[in-house]
């Protein structure tokens, strides 16, 4: 079933991305959730090999996602309702191992942090939009946070499904407030159905000994 259900995550996904139309916007919308609706009950048929709250906590952080997936058409309230979902995933990424970050990981996350926030967030604010440059800040912290507590873990499936999801991320916030990306769509959904499924893949992940 769980494999049957990947096929159709994939398929569903590619009908989405390249099929659908952008009118009419409510077509668009409830499509776009399909996918999302699919990762939720795969999530779901996984065996949680970490622990059953893990596994609730992710189950909560996709459906907040799939929740933002369609409030994103409303910028602000989408970011603030996907910045909930990744609160999510840190909470259940603290359920599984910690352990220290390597400083081969830790340099270039809080690097690349550093690097977004003075290419994306600076211009806002010296733009005078004081609100969005904060809000654009709080956003890439709590998603780098996410990435680092993913990397803590030490699973290949969260560790995964997080760089995607700020690959994802970063891919969309380019194109809003930098300059517009060839095939945005594109680049920006299958990373982020990718990371999705890669956490919800996660639940049946095993606890490494070190």
């Amino acid at each position: 079933m769980r494999k049957v259900l990947l096929t159709l995550i994939g398929v569903m996904g590619f009908i989405y991305i390249f099929l659908i139309p952008e009118d009419p916007v409510g077509m668009k919308i409830a499509m776009k959730l399909v996918p999302m609706i699919l990762i939720i009950l795969y999530g779901a048929l996984n065996k949680s090999l970490i622990s059953p709250l893990y596994k609730r906590t992710v189950l909560i952080g996709l459906s907040v996602c799939m929740i933002a997936d369609a409030a994103i058409y409303w910028f602000m309230a989408g970011l603030a309702t996907f910045l909930v979902g990744h609160l999510f995933y840190i909470a259940a990424f603290r359920k599984a191992s910690r352990k220290p970050v390597p400083l081969i990981a830790a340099v270039p996350l809080l690097f690349y942090g550093l690097f977004m926030a003075v290419w994306i967030a600076v211009p806002q604010l010296v733009s005078g939009e004081l609100f969005l440059s904060v809000a654009i800040i709080a956003y890439m912290a709590v998603i780098l946070l996410m990435g680092w507590e993913a990397i803590r873990t030490r699973l290949p499936l969260v560790i995964t499904g997080a760089l995607l999801f700020i690959c994802s991320d970063s891919l969309l916030a380019i194109d809003r407030f930098v300059t517009p990306l060839p095939a945005r769509d594109a680049l920006v959904m299958i990373t982020y159905y990718a990371a999705q499924t890669f956490i919800a893949a996660s639940i049946g992940s095993r606890v490494p000994d070190v």
